[in-house]
C-alpha cells in the first residue's frame, strides 16, 4: 500500500483543499518587484489577488501555497490579509514537485477534493471554480479548457512550416485543475519514486495514473501571465476598472406563510419550537424564500417558483437552504459578490430575538459572508391584519450585490 493509501485508510476526508503554486521564477516577466507572482497588478501582488478570489469562495477549505525558499519575506507581504488561513511550504525545483508537496502538507486536513491553480492567473474566477468542483468524482479530474481557434502549424528543424496540424479536439488548458484528493496525491508519490519528471501539470499526471479527467469550459478571461507585456496588460485593465462606476445592485423579496398544526417554525435556517408550524411545500421557510427572490432579481434570474417549483415532488419537506445557495451560487456565476443581506420577519410570536445570533449564523454559512454582512429584524402588525390575527408569517427581504463595474453609457 502506499504512503498516501496508508493516510486514507486512516484519515477521514471532506471539504476541498487547494494547492497555490508559487515557487516559480518568473524571469521573462522581468524582476521589477521579484518573480512575476509578486510584482504589483492594480496595486498590489499578482498572488494577492488569485488568494482573493480563493479564500472569498464559500466552499474553499483549506489552501496551501508553495513557495520558493528565497520569497518568504515577499510571499509574507502578500499574503498579509489572509495570514491566518494559509500554509506556505517550499516548493520544489519543478512545478511538479511543487504540486506534490502541497499535497502533502494537505494529507492531515484530508480533504475530499483538492484544486490545483497556477498563482500567476489572477483572473480567475468563482463560476470558473464552481464548474471545475462540480465535474470532479470519486475517481474523475477536471480540467477547465478552452478550444484552440488558431491555426497550428509544426516547425522544421531549418525554421520552416514543415505541416498544418488539425486543431479538431485540441484545447488549451487552463487552471484550477480538480481533482479527488488521495488518487491525484497517489499518482504525484509514484511519479516521484519512479523518478518521472516530465509532467507539465496534474492533468498529465491524471493521464498517466489513468485517471480519467473531465473537461469543463474554461474562461478567455483567466489567462496566466508570463511575460512582461502580460504584467502590463494586467495591471492596466485593473487600474481602468478601478476607475469604473460600480454596478451595485438591489434586490426585493416578500412572502408569506400561513400557519397549519405543528409544534415548530422555521424561520432563517433555524427550528424555532412553537405550537404551530408554517404551511407550505417545503420546510415554508419565509425568510430564506423572501431572500431567494432578492438574490434572484440582483441578477434578472426569476423567481424561487421558476427554480424550485412547488409542483415538483423533490422539493416537498425540503429544507430552504437549498434554494438560498442555489441563488447565492447564480450571483457568484456572474460575477457578484453579495454585498449585505437584510430581512425582516413580521409576525406576532413567535419570539424573534432569542434566535437572532443563530439565524446570523447559519445565513453566513449560506451566503459565505460576514456576520455583519446581514441584519435581521421582527416586527409585530400591530394585531392588523392576517398577521395581527395570528394567522401566519411574512417577510421582506432586501440583497445588496456588486457586480463587475461598466462604464455608464
Amino acid at each position: 500500500m502506499s504512503e498516501a493509501s496508508e493516510t486514507q485508510a486512516a484519515s477521514p476526508s471532506g471539504g476541498i483543499g487547494v494547492v497555490i503554486v508559487a515557487a516559480g521564477r518568473g524571469a521573462r516577466a522581468g524582476q521589477a518587484d521579484g518573480p512575476k507572482q509578486y510584482q504589483r497588478i492594480g496595486g498590489r501582488a499578482v498572488i494577492a489577488h488569485t488568494l482573493d478570489i480563493f479564500l472569498s469562495h464559500p466552499l474553499i477549505g483549506p489552501v496551501v501555497v508553495a513557495i520558493h525558499a528565497d520569497d518568504a519575506e515577499l510571499f509574507q507581504r502578500a499574503a498579509e490579509a489572509h495570514g491566518d488561513r494559509l500554509v506556505a511550504v517550499i516548493g520544489g525545483p519543478s512545478r511538479q514537485a511543487s504540486v506534490r508537496l502541497g499535497l502533502l502538507a494537505l494529507r492531515e486536513q484530508a480533504p475530499a477534493k483538492v484544486l490545483v491553480h497556477d498563482a500567476v492567473r489572477p483572473f480567475v474566477d468563482a463560476g470558473l471554480i464552481d464548474r471545475t468542483i462540480e465535474a470532479i468524482g470519486e475517481r474523475q479530474g477536471a480540467l477547465p479548457a478552452l478550444p484552440v481557434a488558431d491555426t497550428l502549424k509544426r516547425e522544421s528543424a531549418t525554421g520552416m512550416i514543415d505541416e498544418t496540424v488539425s486543431r479538431a479536439g485540441l484545447h488549451a488548458a487552463q487552471t484550477p485543475q480538480g481533482f479527488p484528493f488521495w488518487p491525484l496525491l497517489a499518482a504525484h508519490e509514484k511519479a516521484h519514486h519512479l523518478g518521472k519528471t516530465e509532467f507539465t501539470d496534474d492533468a498529465a499526471i491524471a493521464e498517466w495514473a489513468q485517471i480519467p479527467v473531465k473537461i469543463v469550459p474554461g474562461s478567455p478571461d483567466n489567462v496566466k501571465l508570463t511575460w512582461a507585456r502580460d504584467i502590463a496588460l494586467a495591471d492596466q485593465r485593473l487600474s481602468s476598472a478601478q476607475t469604473r462606476f460600480p454596478d451595485i445592485r438591489t434586490g426585493n423579496g416578500y412572502d408569506v406563510h400561513a400557519f397549519e398544526p405543528g409544534d415548530h417554525v422555521t424561520l432563517c435556517g433555524v427550528a424555532i419550537p412553537y405550537e404551530r408550524k408554517l404551511s407550505g411545500h417545503s420546510d415554508a421557510d419565509v425568510g430564506l424564500h423572501a431572500l431567494t427572490d432578492a438574490l434572484l432579481a440582483t441578477c434578472g434570474a426569476g423567481d424561487i417558483g421558476a427554480h424550485f417549483p412547488p409542483s415538483d415532488p423533490q422539493w416537498k419537506g425540503a429544507a430552504s437552504k437549498i434554494f438560498v445557495e442555489h441563488a447565492a451560487k447564480l450571483v457568484r456565476e456572474r460575477g457578484g459578490r453579495i454585498a449585505n443581506a437584510d430581512i425582516t420577519l413580521i409576525c406576532e410570536a413567535p419570539r424573534v430575538g432569542p434566535h437572532r445570533a443563530a439565524m446570523t449564523e447559519a445565513l453566513s454559512a449560506m451566503l459565505g459572508i460576514a456576520p455583519e454582512r446581514i441584519s435581521i429584524k421582527a416586527t409585530t402588525n400591530e394585531k392588523l391584519g392576517f398577521v395581527g390575527r395570528g394567522e401566519g408569517i411574512a417577510a421582506i427581504a432586501t440583497a445588496s450585490v456588486v457586480y463587475p463595474g461598466e462604464v455608464p453609457a
